[in-house]
């Protein structure tokens, strides 16, 4: 019994501390779902899977490498390869936006996803995308 409540502690302590990266992003709490009949907002900007956990997306990888921070370069890559800069997607199209502060503009977009989903142009970016 006290073998599961430790796992079920670890478990949950791990899901938990992942969603803080949210507040490291414009409108990381509110990055628009572009898969057809979704919930509204995508819960994990960095991960193919909307719930998050598992495999990163494009615009995961970069801001693991940008240190979990958004950064000048970060808001000026277009991550998802769609067209649209990640800054420009996530309401940030200036690049001044840091955390605690609001942005300039709501989410039009998804950085980790080319959009739109189903376009030819973004068939072999979204191959790992689950909606």
């Amino acid at each position: 019994m006290m073998m599961r409540l430790v796992l079920f502690c670890a478990i949950l302590s791990v899901s938990f501390a992942y969603s803080g990266y949210k507040q490291y992003i414009p409108n990381g709490r509110n990055v628009p779902n572009p898969c057809p009949h979704g919930k509204a907002t995508w819960s994990a900007a960095g991960h193919t899977d909307s719930h998050g956990g598992g495999a990163r997306n494009l615009f995961g990888m970069d801001f693991a490498s940008s240190a979990h921070v958004w950064t000048h370069d970060l808001c000026m890559t277009d991550s998802d390869l769609d067209g649209k800069r990640n800054g420009e997607e996530l309401g940030d199209p200036h690049c001044k936006w840091s955390p605690g502060q609001t942005p300039d503009s709501a989410a039009t977009g998804h950085p980790g996803i080319c959009e739109p989903i189903n376009d030819p142009k973004c068939q072999s970016v979204n191959l790992h995308i689950v909606c």
